[in-house]
């Protein structure tokens, strides 16, 4: 059993993370944490949401889950998740992150709002990945708007991507935000880019880790 722990409080979101994960060929239970926010933007939305991401892993653990995902791309929790599971714990950013140095030589993440740039800024950085990084960039868009009008705020995120290939001059941008899972079905494959999604990323890596 693979959980995968939305540590916010929008079910939708956690139903589009699960969708995606079945697309990548893996199947895993999604679990949403309803005492956590609405959605986790900025570092009082973080702190905020630990305490109960913290007991749904904890009883996600104690149920005999084989991997545990954290469903936040700031990786909110994680380092305490890990010391409390008996399984092993992916954060959806920490494992986007990996694929995207694997996958070419420099990477940019586009996300959400800038008051989330810091702190992927230094996720990246404890991760080892600076030289790796081009940059992080903000598309302006709130993550419930991405959860609730994907239509519509996709030519946000899209132009975002298509500039950082431009200015920073990476052939990988990571999508930074859990609820940009659609993306991908926004975007032209011609483009010379390649998406790397941390849902995806962290389903594929739960899947083996989970053997």
């Amino acid at each position: 059993m693979i959980v995968l722990i939305n540590p916010n409080s929008t079910e939708a979101m956690t139903q589009a993370m699960v969708e995606t994960a079945s697309k990548a060929g893996v199947v895993v239970e999604g679990w949403t944490s309803r005492d956590g926010p609405a959605a986790i933007q900025g570092s009082a939305d973080g702190a905020a949401c630990i305490p109960p991401l913290l007991a749904l892993v904890r009883k996600a653990s104690d149920a005999g889950a084989q991997a545990i995902i954290i469903g936040c791309f700031d990786d909110t929790g994680l380092d305490a998740a890990r010391e409390i599971a008996a399984c092993p714990v992916i954060g959806i950013g920490q494992a986007a992150y990996h694929m995207a140095v694997l996958a070419g030589g420099r990477f940019s993440v586009v996300t959400s709002l800038a008051v989330s740039v810091p702190i992927l800024e230094d996720n990246i950085h404890a991760y080892g990945f600076t030289s790796k990084l081009a940059r992080v960039r903000a598309c302006g868009v709130p993550v419930l708007d991405l959860e609730t009008d994907p239509a519509g705020t996709a030519p946000a995120v899209v132009g975002e991507i298509k500039r950082a290939v431009a200015e920073d001059k990476v052939d990988v941008v990571v999508l930074g935000c859990a609820g940009m899972v659609h993306i991908p079905a926004y975007f032209c494959e011609e483009e010379p880019v390649r998406l790397i999604d941390g849902v995806t990323s962290a389903a594929q890596l739960a899947f083996l880790l989970a053997k």
